[in-house]
């Protein structure tokens, strides 16, 4: 049987996550999600904001893993794929009541009236916003299948 795998690395300014053997990875690009296999094409991209699942092959005990990623970028090339993220979290590491809380917080931030760039400050909240939903969602989901 030919060997259907891709070395994965998720990699953070602080340390390296993860350095395994997966069968699929969904990554969340900036403008979408991209899905990465054996024998795929070389492709540079942005990281965005979202959920990253990896699919383990059966001989290590098959399954996902999800990460919270957020910014970086992702180099496919030669089987290996590359997971360059500003900031990675596993899913199991989410706390609901921190999520809940930071998702709180994000709610009640306003613009202000003195804000130099307007625009810019609503996409922050906006930005802050997102990351808290996911996050809950995440670890509301993990808390679900048991993780």
């Amino acid at each position: 049987m030919a060997d259907n795998t891709i070395t994965c690395r998720l990699v953070t300014p602080s340390q390296e996550l993860l350095n395994e053997q997966v069968v699929y990875a969904s990554v969340p690009a900036w403008d979408g999600l991209i899905g990465f296999q054996h024998g795929g094409s070389p492709l540079v991209s942005r990281l965005g904001l979202g959920k990253l699942r990896l699919d383990f092959p059966a001989d290590a005990g098959s399954g996902s893993r999800e990460y919270l990623v957020e910014g970086g970028f992702v180099e496919m090339g030669h089987n290996e794929l590359v997971i360059l993220a500003e900031r990675a979290i596993p899913a199991e590491e989410i706390i609901e009541s921190d999520a809940k809380a930071e998702l709180a917080e994000a709610e009640a931030r306003v613009v202000p009236d003195d804000a130099p760039n307007k625009l810019e400050a609503v996409e922050q909240i906006t930005r802050a916003k997102e990351r808290a939903r996911l996050m809950l969602s995440m670890a509301q989901n993990s808390k679900a299948v048991g993780i």
